[in-house]
C-alpha cells in the first residue's frame, strides 16, 4: 500500500517534471499523510495539465454523508475496474500524484522502523492515481483522490506486498487522456517497476508521527539497493 509519502522538489522542478504550463508555489512536504490536502496533475476540461489540491482519501460521488463513508487511501489496480468506488474514476478522473519517495515500516507496531523508497536517479515520480468530485446535498463540495497500488517489486517487497503504481514520464499523455472513457488504452502501464529503479534508506523513526514535518526526518540515510 502506500500511507505515506514525500514531494520535496521545488515548485519550478515539478512544472517541469509534470509540463505544466502554471502552478502556485507550494513548500517542500516530507511527510505527507492521508486526509491531507495534496497536488495532483489532472487535464483540464480543456485537455491542458493543471495541478491542483485535492483531499487524499477518496469519496466516490454516491456517497450520501462522507462522515459514515471509510477513508479509502488506495485501490488496488487488479480491481478497481470492477469496484464501484473506483471503476467510474479510472475511466473518466485518473490523475497523477507528484512525489519523489514513499514510505514503508518493519517491525513491531511500537517500534516500528520506516525506509524511505525513491527513485535511484533522484529524480522526481509520479504515482497513478483517481479522483473524484464529491457534491452534498446541502451544495458542499470536496475533491478527493486514491493512490493505486500493483505488486511490489522486487526492491519493496521485503518490506511490503503492494507499492503505488508509478507512471514513467513519457506514459502521462496517454494516463490523462480520459476522453474514451475506458482503460484498455492503459492496461501495460499498470505493473510495477522491473529491476533496481529505486533505493531503500533508512530514516528518522519521528516519521512514524504523521504531525512530524521537515527535513530532519531524512536523516542519515543509507542507500542500499535490494
Amino acid at each position: 500500500m502506500c500511507s505515506r509519502y514525500n514531494l520535496t522538489s521545488p515548485p519550478d522542478a515539478v512544472r517541469a517534471y509534470f509540463g505544466l504550463a502554471e502552478s502556485d508555489t507550494f513548500p517542500p512536504r516530507y511527510n505527507i499523510a492521508p486526509t491531507q490536502p495534496v497536488a495532483i496533475v489532472r487535464h483540464s476540461p480543456a485537455g491542458i495539465r493543471e495541478l491542483r489540491l485535492v483531499r487524499w482519501g477518496l469519496i466516490p460521488g454516491w456517497v450520501k454523508d462522507p462522515r459514515d463513508f471509510a477513508l479509502i487511501v488506495n485501490a488496488r489496480v487488479e480491481t478497481a475496474a470492477q469496484k464501484p468506488s473506483f471503476r467510474g474514476a479510472l475511466r473518466h478522473r485518473r490523475c497523477l500524484v507528484p512525489a519523489n519517495g514513499f514510505y514503508e515500516w518493519t517491525g513491531p507496531p511500537r517500534a516500528r522502523t520506516p525506509f524511505l523508497f525513491r527513485p535511484v536517479t533522484g529524480s522526481l515520480m509520479a504515482f497513478g492515481a483517481v479522483a473524484e468530485h464529491w457534491l452534498g446535498a446541502d451544495g458542499s463540495e470536496m475533491e478527493t483522490m486514491a493512490i493505486l497500488t500493483v505488486s511490489a517489486n522486487s526492491t519493496v517487497a521485503p518490506f511490503h506486498d503492494r507499492m503505488p503504481l508509478i507512471v514513467v514520464s513519457e506514459a502521462f499523455d496517454r494516463w490523462l487522456d480520459c476522453r474514451s472513457g475506458e482503460t484498455t488504452s492503459i492496461g501495460d502501464l499498470l505493473t510495477a517497476p522491473k529491476g533496481p529503479t529505486l533505493e531503500c534508506l533508512d530514516v528518522n523513526p519521528e516519521l512514524n508521527r504523521a504531525d512530524r514535518e521537515g527535513p530532519e526526518l531524512l536523516r542519515s540515510p543509507t542507500p542500499r539497493l535490494l
